[in-house]
């Protein structure tokens, strides 16, 4: 069976996955990788450096050594890093947490809501977006204080406050939560927003086990 690489940014991100992968593709084999100071270094320099592009360079080439058979990054704001590591290790499977997701979303219409608990996560993502349909637009709302109350344990605030900010784009065609962290508060976004809600976990699962399938 495929060895799929998974490497976090947090540590919010690996039970959402997990469930993902239970559902649509449990044969498998998953290797988890975090580096839980990745997201606290982006909020520090406000910005991706070189020094940054390097870790996630070596975060690739290890797992690639561990006999990965594809690599998914589950952290939303690093895009460009994320891509140096696919141009090193083609042909092997590099997918952008969102990548799948965004494919999807744009097949529902061109005004995409797009929800972050990360705020950071805004500025990666709306090239990705431009990239992939460049007549589309981005509506984005932040979730503020969810992923604290998260990472503090409080869930239903964590869920209510990204219910919240999606309420707030029910005029958009498709709403996507852009967090891996965030795929339990789907149900309560789309109640909400009265709109399709996408997760990027189940997205993400089913874009690389059609890719290595093929």
């Amino acid at each position: 069976m495929p060895r799929i690489a998974l490497i976090h940014a947090t540590p919010l991100s690996m039970a959402p996955i997990e469930a993902a992968f239970r559902t649509h593709w449990p044969d498998a084999v998953l290797a988890h990788l975090l580096d839980g100071s990745l997201s606290q270094d982006l909020a520090r320099d406000g910005a991706l450096t070189p020094a940054m592009t390097a870790r996630f360079e070596a975060l690739g080439n290890y797992v690639v050594g561990c006999g990965a058979s594809a690599i998914l990054f589950t952290c939303s704001a690093f895009g460009p890093c994320i891509e140096r590591v696919a141009q090193a290790h083609a042909p092997i499977p590099v997918l952008k947490p969102n990548e799948a997701m965004i494919d999807e979303a744009l097949k529902h219409g061109r005004r995409i809501g797009l929800v972050a608990t990360f705020a950071p996560t805004f500025a990666s993502m709306r090239p990705e977006f431009a990239a992939a349909a460049p007549d589309a637009e981005l509506v984005t709302a932040h979730a503020e204080g969810a992923m604290e109350a998260l990472a503090a344990g409080d869930a239903a605030t964590h869920d209510a406050r990204i219910a919240e900010a999606a309420a707030t784009l029910g005029h958009c065609d498709v709403i996507a939560l852009a967090q891996f962290s965030m795929a339990r508060a789907r149900a309560a976004a789309a109640a909400a927003s009265g709109r399709k809600v996408l997760t990027t976990p189940a997205s993400a699962v089913a874009a690389l086990k059609a890719r290595l399938q093929a």
